[in-house]
């Protein structure tokens, strides 16, 4: 079974890494995961629409969860 998106953010920041909204739509977004030093090495896009309510509600891995 494939990792959900919002799992794939949460084992990134787990692992000391961050990850920050680079655009969220009503229909997709695109998350750029970055290294500890804030470098981004990677990129998430999805359609899901629990990982677009995910973003709405903590848009960064350094914003605290409502």
């Amino acid at each position: 079974m494939a990792e959900s998106p919002i799992d794939v953010l949460i084992r990134w920041e787990e692992a000391g890494a961050a990850w920050r909204t680079r655009s969220l739509g009503a229909d997709r977004a695109v998350v750029a995961l970055c290294a500890c030093t804030g470098e981004q090495v990677d990129e998430l896009c999805s359609d899901d629409p629990r990982l677009l309510a995910y973003l709405a509600a903590r848009p960064r891995s350094d914003a605290a969860a409502d």
